[in-house]
């Protein structure tokens, strides 16, 4: 029987793609279901390119109801992988997932975490003070945004002539190299 997982993401999915992809023909883990919180976000994109359903939800739905821990239990979900999801996630689901819920966050944590900490506003923190790295955690989720059980980190070197657009750029290449690897290791390590 393989490990179910399900895809959270708020943006466009190029690391919800990269995963679906990773994991298309693996003989032990799939992806069984991708969930959004934004109609226009890559869900439906990548749902049809890889044949898997996607839910989307809307804020109340996700704090004020069981509607999605419904969906994720209808669908067998082992593991959650937060894939560029922005919202914190609700005790119900830490609760029903205990150390099964997998973020990745593009900084090298503990630096530029927390609430507002997302995307180009991570890029823009590390330019703005002349950092000379930048990378990739892969951490497990807790009550707080960030501060979960580092799993994995990856660095790149950063150069003056980097600006955040080419930081985003080199993150991006370091995502998509090891998220799929970190979470089937983390997966069938267990």
């Amino acid at each position: 029987m393989k490990l179910k997982i399900a895809l959270f993401l708020s943006g466009s999915g190029s690391n919800a793609r990269n995963i679906c992809s990773y994991f298309k023909n693996h003989k032990q883990i799939e992806v069984a279901i991708i969930l959004s919180n934004k109609e226009n976000s890559g869900a439906k994109h990548v749902s049809a390119e890889f044949d898997i359903p996607y839910f989307i939800f809307t804020r109340a739905e996700f704090y004020d109801t069981s509607i999605v821990a419904e969906e994720l239990k209808k669908n067998k979900i082992d593991t959650l992988v937060l894939a560029g999801f922005l919202w914190l996630i609700p005790a119900y689901l830490l609760a029903q997932f205990p150390n099964q819920i997998i973020n990745i966050h593009p900084a090298l944590l503990p630096k530029y975490g927390g609430k507002g900490m997302h995307g180009k506003y991570v890029h823009e923190a590390v330019f703005s003070n002349n950092e000379k790295e930048s990378g990739i955690t892969i951490h497990l989720c807790n009550k707080e945004y960030d501060k979960g059980e580092i799993l994995y980190q990856a660095k790149v070197s950063l150069t003056k002539e980097d600006n955040p657009e080419s930081i985003a750029a080199k993150v991006l290449q370091l995502e998509h190299q090891h998220f799929p690897l970190v979470i089937e290791k983390y997966l069938l390590d267990k």
